[in-house]
């Protein structure tokens, strides 16, 4: 199993603890694990959230349901957990 560092929302500072704050980690290291591996490189962080925004909630032919099944569905065909 592959290892990745990750800073703790309860350990982040500097560019770092506005970005988990603006993702709605309040302190409890609850912050989706796909968004810690960013961690050492906050502006990595703030280009996969913005993506991530863009995706799930800009303007789209696709319901909000619809790309949240099409999340799942390609999370279980590579085996990740969503």
């Amino acid at each position: 199993m592959a290892f990745i560092k990750v800073i703790r929302e309860s350990e982040a500072e500097g560019k770092l603890e506005p970005l988990y704050k603006r993702m709605g980690a309040n302190g409890d290291d609850s912050l989706d694990n796909i968004l810690k591996i960013h961690s050492l490189s906050p502006d990595s962080l703030k280009g996969h959230w913005e993506l991530y925004k863009g995706v799930m909630f800009g303007d789209s032919s696709l319901s909000r349901a619809q790309r949240e099944m099409i999340a799942v569905v390609s999370s279980s065909i590579n085996q990740c957990d969503y």
